[in-house]
């Protein structure tokens, strides 16, 4: 009996020596004893206390707390921290204000962002503005009137996709056209549509993406326009104003009527060779023209000259544009209006002049500039090319961002055996508008050498 009660002492002084024993009971007996008034007038005098701490002092007063707890605080502590530390923001803010919190967050980011779980990926998805935003950036076109809010998380893996193949310089394949016996002069691209000619006295018609073609050897001529005295370098036409135009080594612009090949006007002025003319309506208001007016521009080795065309066949020159006033800077013959802008290529770099105004806007030079000619220009992009690569230029960067290698292309200073294909990709890639022709040149073999989009991946 005597070793029992010594046992039970025992047992008992380890309890009392128990600090932890000791707190919970303590803590147990005052609870009970305080009544709920009292004890939150204790628990607010223990906040107000734990808050006059320092962090330091505050990290260790829970440590010590924590080594005091049994289980079942340890229980609460894990359950409520889980809530408090893994707070699921995007389920628990309105949709309006995650949007602007993701706004703030690169599309890289967002993507992985995306991995986290389905809740994630079908916010993130649906934000349309980042999206459309990270499509623009990567010079990518935005239809506002597309409704699905998952459609532009699409169209930028698309993109993404499409600008590191430009980067890779993987974007384009090659391909050529063969049927011509002599050298290849002439190329003129429409609508997917490619017409040579050749000095075997045939032009042929090639369906590009088939490789189809049909030869026009025993074709009726439909009209003819006689009356340069000199080579015909350019030519273009409106079926709206039934005219034609076109340049020549006789210093002159010719105007024709398209229908009956009547030479209605001959236009003066140039003291060179006029190499390249173009007619195309205007965009932009001025004094001298208004959105909807006929323009015609003819340009020389030096000069550009901008002529209203209308109903009214008799005009005057509205304005003669050029780099250098002592001529010491000469043009290529490579000439883009879209109504709003003039741009033209020289051996000091792309000279862009605003429509509305006739000032020069910018004078873009990228590296190695003395070699690199236009072959199109748009909002977004610009296709260049030498005597090795086609290039494809950012506009809003002026940086090269992709090349392709090419092989060695018969030269002519008139600009007429190579030509660019479908140029509305240069507004801005839409995932449709990258497809079909880049590029074609005639080679010395009398090949047509081609450039095209390859498919997606």
């Amino acid at each position: 009996m005597f070793a029992c009660f010594k046992e039970n002492t025992c047992l008992l002084e380890q309890q009392i020596y128990s600090l932890p024993y000791v707190l919970r009971k303590a803590g147990k007996f005052f609870h009970n004893l305080m009544e709920k008034k009292d004890f939150e007038a204790w628990l607010d005098n223990i906040s107000i206390t734990f808050l006059s701490l320092t962090d330091l002092q505050k990290n260790e007063t829970l440590d010590h707390l924590i080594s005091l707890s049994g289980a079942v605080q340890l229980r609460h502590l894990s359950n409520n921290l889980e809530i408090l530390l893994k707070r699921d923001f995007l389920k628990l803010l309105p949709l309006e204000l995650s949007f602007y919190l993701l706004k703030w967050l690169d599309p890289q980011t967002l993507l992985t962002c995306c991995l986290v779980s389905k809740q994630w990926n079908k916010v993130i998805s649906a934000c349309t503005e980042v999206w459309q935003t990270a499509c623009k950036n990567l010079g990518w076109q935005i239809d506002d009137s597309v409704q699905d809010p998952l459609h532009w998380k699409k169209v930028y893996l698309k993109a993404i996709l499409r600008m590191k193949q430009l980067k890779d310089h993987e974007a384009f394949e090659t391909s050529s056209l063969i049927g011509h016996s002599a050298r290849v002069y002439a190329l003129y691209y429409k609508d997917g549509l490619l017409c040579t000619g050749s000095d075997d006295l045939s032009a042929k018609l090639w369906d590009v993406s088939t490789v189809a073609c049909w030869e026009w050897s025993s074709g009726a001529k439909t009209q003819h326009f006689r009356g340069h005295t000199g080579a015909v370098f350019s030519v273009d036409y409106n079926d709206e104003l039934d005219i034609l135009v076109s340049g020549s080594a006789d210093f002159t612009v010719k105007v024709w009527a398209l229908s009956t090949g009547t030479c209605l006007n001959t236009l003066t002025g140039h003291t060179e060779w006029v190499t390249k003319v173009v007619l195309q309506k205007c965009k932009v208001k001025s004094l001298m023209h208004s959105p909807g007016d006929f323009i015609l521009l003819s340009a020389d080795k030096y000069e550009i000259k901008i002529w209203p065309i209308g109903r009214e066949i008799n005009c005057k020159c509205l304005k003669t544009l050029s780099v250098s006033e002592d001529r010491s800077i000469s043009l290529q013959p490579r000439l883009h209006f879209d109504g709003k802008y003039i741009v033209c290529s020289s051996a000091l770099g792309l000279y862009q002049w605003d429509f509305a105004s006739y000032d020069i806007l910018r004078v873009i030079k990228p590296p190695d500039f003395s070699n690199v000619s236009l072959l199109g220009f748009g909002e977004i992009f610009a296709l260049l090319f030498d005597n090795r690569y086609l290039y494809i230029m950012d506009l809003r960067t002026e940086k090269l961002i992709s090349r392709w290698p090419l092989p060695e292309y018969r030269k002519s200073k008139r600009g007429s055996s190579f030509l660019a294909g479908e140029m509305s990709w240069l507004n801005g890639l839409n995932g449709q508008n990258d497809m079909g022709l880049v590029f074609a040149t005639s080679m010395p073999d009398h090949s047509i050498h081609l450039v095209l989009w390859k498919e997606h991946g």
